[in-house]
């Protein structure tokens, strides 16, 4: 065939008449996407290893100006390759090599108006979007929904979070990602409110996992979850609820031309090594602002935690800077109502204080505005620039390092600015900055660098509300490393060293995991300022071995490893700090697990030191000599946790 007559085939085989097909593979080859044209729609499908990960999914959007998922024509495709190295802290690893093949399709819709898909494809990762120029004289658009989809095989299970309806809750505060899980969920199934599934969504396919989130979310478009499914497996990309926000906001983004979706995402394996490694949220984007000035991460004390909102006055807030410089943690957090139980000036006080005993200071504040009812103090600060950068102003003076900003309950892309704005500000002022009641982070480590974590999880201070959730931590903590954790980071607040949870530590719920399991967590975990629940009573009656643990944990790390598991019964990970390495583990089965652990970061002849429980739960610490590191055995009481450091 000569070269004119090749073309004239490969136009034709992208005609509307024929079910038709563009191919792009991870470097590897084990993953593949597949993008036809089918009846006019645009469709991708998904393989790991030839086995089908996503069938037939829909792309395309509707929006002001017309709909670009049906009626669609092939244009054309450009290839090219993908190969970037770098350093980012705050995330599961330091230094990070992303090699991806890249394939952009052009597409026209009926009214001939053009439109990308960019799908950048890595040996396990997906991630791709919409790229729209400007049509003549239109530079701007509203995205009024995206079919956007994700077809999964009927034999699969979910392990996914339902989206709340808007506006209910504690004072009106959700949606804040905070529903509980199920594990090994059919396909089909409804989700709690009806509001479909919050990101990330684990799916186990047959023999395959796929973990499906979304990235480089600004203030440029809204957040995004997947709605219900289908009966047939489909799951779609749903905008906020119109209720957010009190109402006020379009639930839809509107879109500057030229212009782009985030990145949608796909981690795919056939074992949860690759969910729990990887590093795609941050692969696709880039910083978008220098820091001000070097951001130092660490360990932090907080009293609310366990002591509750008495506990936000002068006097208890001076036990915990005692209790921060007695740990040599970095950090103190002085959560909501300072502003009316301190006053300003003795807040003044405070951080002269801390700083005089080298701990510094996070502050809570209410991000408040017209969207919520939570009346904790300071509010009113956060909402609105003039107000924020006068706040920030003042904390700066103060020689304070960061905020923690309460009580968001919304995805629409005005709140999304609202982050935004809230880092923007704070770099200009040398701040850092955690969200609280809040939505995932989307790429946000890379994308900002005085972001330094949010909760956006069901997290410690529900332990203290309801025994339910006591009785139900070891399970959530073992979905945590496979499903939230795995896209950012997590404010848990957690290693509660008090049997029971209250300030006096003889009332309240009651801890249902042993004291192994909690310091285990804090490995498990991922944030890189952790404010952990030990309280001052934790001096003197909780082990001496758990305390001297937490005196050493760091919580940033250089790499991460996935070890074991399964999402709702154990996870066993490691990570590195520098050269040392930590593993940890923890149960939420009702009886012992025993493993043999495959612990290549170690040597054979290595001497470690060991923390287990032994069958009554009680902690202990040993050195232990690995003889095999290609199979070193463990037992995990149940509800119970193991630590191993060298």
């Amino acid at each position: 065939m000569n070269k004119h007559l090749l073309l004239c085939a490969f136009a034709l085989s992208f005609s509307p008449l024929f079910a038709l097909q563009a191919t792009v593979k991870g470097p590897d080859s084990n993953l593949k996407v597949d993008i036809s044209v089918k009846e006019g729609k645009p469709l991708y499908t998904v393989t790991y290893k030839d086995n089908i990960v996503l069938e037939d999914s829909p792309l395309g959007f509707v929006t002001s100006i017309g709909d670009f998922s049906r009626n669609v024509s092939y244009v054309g495709q450009k290839s090219s390759s993908i190969k970037k190295t770098y350093v980012q802290d705050r995330i599961k690893r330091s230094s990070v090599n992303y090699n991806a093949n890249e394939l952009r399709v052009t597409f026209t819709n009926a009214d001939k108006n053009p439109y990308d898909v960019v799908f950048r494809v890595s040996n396990n990762d997906i991630a791709f979007r919409y790229e729209l120029p400007q049509y003549g004289e239109t530079a701007s658009i509203v995205m009024k929904a995206e079919a956007t989809g994700f077809d999964f095989p009927e034999n699969t299970t979910t392990f996914i979070c339902p989206q709340s309806d808007p506006m209910i809750g504690w004072k009106r505060t959700k949606p804040s990602y905070e529903e509980e899980y199920k594990a090994d969920a059919p396909i089909s199934t409804t989700s709690q409110y009806g509001e479909g599934y919050t990101f990330p969504c684990l799916f186990h396919v047959g023999d395959n996992w796929a973990l499906v989130s979304e990235t480089g979310v600004r203030s440029k478009y809204c957040a995004s979850h997947l709605s219900d499914a289908t009966e047939e497996g489909l799951y779609t990309i749903a905008f906020p609820n119109e209720g957010e926000l009190n109402g006020l906001g379009a639930s839809t983004p509107g879109m500057a031309l030229p212009g782009e979706t985030p990145w949608r995402t796909i981690t795919v394996g056939d074992n949860l090594k690759p969910i729990v490694e990887t590093t795609v949220p941050f692969d696709v984007v880039e910083p978008l602002y220098e820091p001000s000035q070097e951001y130092k991460f660490g360990r932090s004390t907080w009293s609310w935690i366990l002591w509750q909102d008495p506990s936000i006055n002068y006097e208890d807030q001076i036990k915990f800077i005692d209790l921060a410089a007695e740990m040599g943690y970095e950090f103190t957090l002085i959560d909501g109502g300072w502003e009316t139980n301190i006053g300003r000036e003795r807040m003044e006080e405070l951080f002269k204080y801390a700083q005089s005993k080298g701990v510094d200071v996070f502050v809570w504040y209410n991000s408040n505005g017209y969207w919520n009812d939570a009346p904790q103090c300071a509010k009113q600060c956060m909402s609105n620039s003039i107000d924020r950068k006068r706040e920030m102003k003042w904390l700066q003076k103060c020689g304070v390092k960061g905020l923690k900003v309460d009580f968001f309950g919304s995805d629409k892309q005005q709140m999304m600015g609202l982050y935004e704005d809230i880092l923007s500000d704070a770099n200009d002022h040398g701040l850092m900055i955690i969200f609280h009641g809040c939505t995932i982070p989307r790429g946000w480590e890379r994308m900002y660098p005085n972001y330094v974590g949010s909760e956006a999880v069901l997290a410690s201070e529900n332990l203290i509300f309801n025994q339910h959730f006591d009785d139900n931590e070891a399970f959530n903590a073992t979905l945590h490393p496979f499903i939230r954790n795995t896209v950012g980071c997590m404010e848990f607040g957690g290693t509660i060293l008090n049997k029971r949870l209250n300030r006096t530590n003889d009332g309240g719920t009651t801890r249902r995991t042993t004291d192994v399991f909690q310091i285990a967590t804090a490995v498990l975990f991922q944030n890189p300022i952790q404010n952990f629940a030990i309280a001052p009573n934790n001096l003197y009656d909780a082990p001496a071995s758990m305390i001297e643990f937490m005196k050493e944990v760091p919580t940033t790390w250089d790499e991460t490893r996935f070890i074991d598991g399964y999402p709702g019964k154990y996870c066993v990970l490691a990570r590195r700090h520098n050269d040392k390495w930590y593993i940890a583990g923890v149960n939420a089965l009702k009886e012992p697990l025993k493993l043999e652990l495959n612990l290549s970061m170690l040597m054979d002849g290595d001497e470690c030191t060991y923390y287990y429980d032994n069958k009554k739960r009680e902690p202990q610490k040993e050195t232990l000599k690995v003889k095999k590191a290609s199979s070193v055995p463990v037992v995990i009481q149940p509800e119970g946790g193991v630590v191993i450091v060298k």
